[in-house]
């Protein structure tokens, strides 16, 4: 299996809402560097994106995204080997994800805002030093919900 792993918090929920807490300290060993959120229409495809240095902590915190993470490190024995799941709002799940593993969402609500929390040492590898794969490449057989009507940037086609 995929070296993920899979946290959820407790959560308040009363009349007005829910609540949270999405990271401690002492929950994760790592020093997280900095956050970004995406934000997305239904039927966008974001990924799969990766590199071989940064730990990503995410989340789905607005709308319901079905999400894949691929392991990408040629010297393990799941290589190419994908885990998908639904990640959805209100149900505080986190899914921590290692170096060499790339991850994609696809927004199946009408819109939805996807967390990463990212670890890395030294300068951050954004979009010229990523690795990516092609959302449809038949050795992976991602059985993705949806594969027309797709919403996706030029980099991701």
């Amino acid at each position: 299996m995929l070296k993920i792993k899979e946290y959820k918090s407790t959560i308040f929920k009363d009349h007005r809402g829910y609540y949270w807490t999405s990271w401690q300290k002492k929950k994760f060993k790592l020093n997280f560097n900095h956050d970004k959120f995406s934000s997305s229409k239904k039927n966008t495809l974001r990924g799969l994106h990766g590199d071989t240095k940064t730990w990503k902590l995410v989340s789905c915190v607005q709308g319901k995204v079905f999400f894949v993470v691929v392991n990408f490190n040629s010297k393990s024995k799941n290589f190419l080997k994908h885990k998908a799941m639904i990640l959805k709002q209100g149900e505080n799940k986190q899914i921590l994800i290692p170096p060499m593993h790339l991850n994609g969402f696809l927004c199946l609500s009408n819109s939805c805002v996807f967390h990463y929390k990212l670890c890395y040492k030294g300068k951050y590898f954004d979009v010229g030093n990523q690795i990516s794969l092609k959302w449809n490449d038949k050795k992976l057989n991602i059985k993705w919900p949806q594969k027309k009507n797709l919403i996706m940037s030029k980099r991701d086609r």
